[in-house]
């Protein structure tokens, strides 16, 4: 047994796909193919039931692969001694983020991260909360950047800071003329929404009461996939939405005019870096964790806890 075949059998496990798993690890599916042949002669069972398309574990094969992962998991860990002990930071950690962060969050903190930690390489893929979970699970990325809390088994959430929540309200809407907010101002009919799969469009609906509301969205309904949809919409017709306190740091002089605060306390979203309880990079993850902090607005890391909205 070998830690390159601990290593094909992961890749194997991750993709699903012979093929897919040997790209991966820069070799050839017959040689991938052929260690883990030998692994599976060595141990006497079949790893991975290869008829099912794409290809699964078998019941041993679950047991060995998370076994597996703990053994290279573990050998990271050595390695990552080392190089603290060197006070060295280097090499590459994938980053999930959710949509609703990565345009207002990535641009605060990449720029410093990567001037302090040029031998660092981050590989970031925008991610809804579910697939997010996936793949940090899969060990497909290091860490996650999302909405808490997700109460998810084995994976270890730490805030970040508290995100009010802010309408958005159109000149044209009763509601304009308002100085602070209360959810129950808002006409549900009048509410434009995130596409089902966003956290944030959950926490709308919870902010809202909408599910208690039975609410009937009338003859238009429109769902977008991003918040600067849903800003656009608002400001081009009736209506009002709801944006993430960092969405609305550059806006212009003319669209500060549309913003309304809700009443104190202010309802926020909690955002969290998440890890897997088998995670490695422990430095690496230090070292974004205060790079992000360092970069985030005072008025926002001043923010109260106690009124999150549940996603």
């Amino acid at each position: 047994m070998t830690l390159v075949q601990l290593e094909y059998i992961i890749a194997v496990d991750t993709y699903r796909h012979f093929a897919t798993a040997a790209s991966h690890c820069f070799v050839t599916q017959p040689s991938l193919s052929m260690q883990i042949q030998k692994l599976e002669e060595e141990l006497g069972v079949k790893i991975f039931d290869r008829s099912k398309q794409p290809v699964i574990p078998t019941e041993a094969g679950y047991e060995i692969l998370e076994q597996a992962r703990k053994i290279m998991s573990a050998c990271k860990q050595m390695s990552e001694i080392v190089d603290t002990q060197k006070n060295i930071v280097h090499g590459e950690l994938r980053i999930g983020i959710i949509p609703t962060l990565a345009p207002y969050l990535l641009p605060l903190f990449i720029p410093a991260f990567t001037k302090k930690y040029n031998h660092v390489k981050l590989l970031v893929n925008e991610l809804t909360t579910d697939l997010l979970i996936h793949r940090l699970r899969e060990g497909r990325i290091d860490v996650g950047l999302l909405v808490t809390p997700l109460n998810e088994k084995g994976i270890k959430e730490e805030p970040l800071f508290y995100e009010e929540m802010i309408a958005y309200v159109s000149h044209k809407n009763s509601a304009y003329k308002k100085t602070y907010m209360l959810p129950t101002d808002i006409d549900p009919n009048k509410l434009w929404l995130l596409e089902e799969g966003h956290c944030f469009r959950s926490q709308i609906v919870n902010l809202c009461e909408l599910r208690k509301r039975g609410t009937d969205f009338g003859q238009f309904e429109y769902e977008a996939g991003s918040l600067e949809t849903l800003r656009k919409m608002v400001e081009l017709n009736d209506g009002i939405t709801i944006l993430p306190e960092l969405a609305t740091l550059d806006l212009s002089a003319k669209q500060q005019k549309s913003i309304r605060h809700f009443k104190h306390p202010a309802p926020v979203r909690e955002v969290s870096i998440i890890t897997h309880r088998d995670f490695v990079k422990r430095r690496l993850v230090e070292a974004l964790k205060e790079s992000i902090l360092a970069s985030i607005p005072q008025k926002i890391m001043q923010n109260n806890k106690r009124m999150v909205v549940p996603i």
